[in-house]
């Protein structure tokens, strides 16, 4: 018999952390390789972590909805094994344990106590624990005497939603509160944005139903207004001709489809567009560092996807630039589908540097769409309508009834000015348009 140590795995770019959501096993429970044993999420997607060996559940070491960082280990299971690699893996637990959180975490447990045995008295929050605060309203001030129950006294997320519990049912603590911030103002105090969502319960008339925000929901609210306040936002808009390309499209789909095994949808076509662009204007796939244009030499393209539960998630398109016509096919409808069936992995959302969603699928002919940080621009495409247009030519104008769709580039204007945000706007609505025909697929 041997000792296996379940790892919390890594979550894609970027991720530190994960919040367990539910354990399907307990201690003493059989699991076979890779059955599921635990539901996590992060601030991205919500993921399930399967079982690296056959055994039986030794050791939980987390309940749910606790935080745990990437490396930790989360469980034990005794298997029947007795390879050289499981024994090295039990004798040597803690060194292994300490090398996967310096490799995967940016920072160090041995810093972060340090920390916060300072007589500075900063304390280390995790992602999870600000994102709450900043919904509920909460300061640092009031973080900073919240009560820790975690490692090195480390607010966790049942700490501050018994925090929460409790000032709900005493709102007159409230403007002490408030003025014990006044008389000790933190340097690192949470957004004013956020400090105006402090209120007293709210009472409601005529006949309402409230709904409490979900998890993802919040994140997305998040996301959107931290973008809002690190972008500034400008938005331009041109109509393009699609006719060659949706005549193009009705001839070839069901050859394409007998032979593929896939539905080709317009959305492959824009990405196609959209990524000969990039070529041509690099800048527009980057990302802003304080004083430095980081431009990203890959180009992965993520697609805004709507969930059966409402909600928007952004699955991404690797190395779109590799891909022939086919090849997006097949990565568009793959993502799409575990997006609308909850399997996308955390990777899948990982990475992307240009954004594009299409508004058009809900019937919008345009919209203006908020950057998806920490990218720097974002394409809408409108629903595709027929209408009446002058054609120019060499022997004239005419009217026709043609195909034509409204694009709208959201852009940062820190470093994308008005004159390079329509030139790649543009640029794309006249890849649309000139569109081959006559292309085979």
């Amino acid at each position: 018999m041997s000792m296996v140590d379940l790892i919390m795995p890594k979550l894609g770019e970027s991720i530190m952390e994960a919040t367990i959501l539910k354990w399907h096993k307990k201690a003493g429970d059989k699991v076979e390789m890779d059955e599921t044993v635990l539901d996590i999420a992060t601030d991205k997607v919500d993921s399930e972590v399967p079982s690296t060996a056959a055994g039986t559940i030794s050791e939980i070491l987390y309940n749910e909805n606790d935080v745990v960082p990437i490396g930790k280990v989360i469980a034990r299971i005794i298997t029947n094994g007795n390879t050289s690699e499981n024994s090295y893996q039990k004798n040597t637990n803690e060194q292994h344990e300490e090398a996967e959180v310096m490799e995967e975490v940016p920072y160090q447990p041995e810093e972060r106590k340090s920390m916060n045995n300072s007589a500075s008295g900063i304390r280390f929050y995790s992602p999870l624990v600000l994102n709450i605060a900043a919904s509920e309203g909460i300061s640092m001030n009031e973080l900073e005497n919240i009560e820790g129950t975690g490692q090195d006294g480390r607010v966790s997320k049942k700490d501050i939603m018994s925090y929460l519990e409790n000032r709900k049912k005493a709102p007159q603590q409230k403007p002490q509160q408030v003025q014990q911030s006044k008389e000790q103002p933190a340097v690192h105090d949470v957004p004013a944005t956020t400090q105006r969502q402090e209120y007293s319960p709210t009472t409601y008339s005529g006949n309402v139903e409230i709904i409490e925000m979900d998890r993802m929901r919040r994140m997305i609210a998040k996301h959107m207004i931290d973008s809002q306040n690190t972008s500034a936002h400008v938005t331009s808009f041109t109509e393009c001709d699609v006719t060659n390309l949706v005549l193009w499209r009705e001839k070839i789909k069901k050859d394409f489809e007998k032979r593929e095994g896939e539905k080709i949808t317009y959305t492959p076509l824009f990405v196609e567009a959209i990524v000969k662009c990039i070529k041509k204007y690099p800048i527009i796939n980057s990302s802003v560092d304080r004083d430095n244009i980081v431009i990203k030499k890959d180009i992965n393209i993520g697609m805004a996807t709507a969930m059966p539960t409402g909600n928007l998630i952004v699955p991404v398109i690797k190395n779109a630039d590799q891909l022939n016509l086919t090849g997006l096919t097949k990565q568009v409808n793959g993502l799409a589908n575990a997006a609308r069936n909850n399997k996308l992995k955390p990777d899948d959302t990982a990475g992307g540097t240009f954004t594009l969603t299409n508004v058009g699928t809900f019937g919008s002919i345009m919209g203006t769409p908020i950057i998806n940080q920490p990218q720097v621009a974002i394409l809408a495409v409108g629903a595709i309508k027929k209408r009446p247009v002058v054609i120019e030519t060499e022997q004239g104008d005419s009217i026709a009834i043609r195909h034509m769709m409204y694009l709208s580039l959201s852009y940062d204007h820190r470093i994308i000015d008005g004159a390079l945000g329509s030139t790649f706007l543009n640029a794309v609505a006249k890849e649309l348009e000139n569109f081959d025909g006559k292309r085979s697929f």
